[in-house]
């Protein structure tokens, strides 16, 4: 049974949905020799960013480095690297997000996803 709440209205209000998201997916073409290129290929899509855990500074023996992650609820199929694929990046804001973990919630009205995205680079 399909559930009842239709959260898409929300999810397209333009007072909570952002438009400058990128979507940054990998494609693989094979090439006349037989070998496997990938490419990145970017797609704009609209969603409602919010923020997981924020920015937070992470003091190590070895040194420090910033960690930091957004959730993205939107009608965009984001990918989180399962078998066979390769996770999205998200730029949102200029900076990058690797696409983690998906939660599908197509049952709720029209559908949609939440995407938990961690900033990268992983660097000190």
């Amino acid at each position: 049974m399909m559930a009842l709440l239709d959260v898409s209205d929300i999810l397209c209000d333009p007072d909570f949905m952002d438009t400058g998201l990128v979507c940054e997916r990998l494609t693989q073409t094979i090439g006349a020799n037989g070998r496997a290129t990938n490419a990145p290929a970017q797609t704009s899509f609209a969603g409602v960013v919010t923020s997981d855990k924020g920015d937070l500074l992470m003091r190590i023996a070895e040194g420090e480095r910033t960690v930091g992650s957004i959730i993205i609820h939107t009608r965009f199929a984001l990918q989180d690297g399962r078998p066979g694929q390769t996770a999205d990046v998200v730029i949102w804001q200029g900076r990058r997000f690797t696409v983690s973990a998906v939660q599908d919630w197509s049952h709720f009205g029209r559908g949609f996803v939440m995407a938990n995205c961690d900033l990268l680079p992983l660097q000190g």
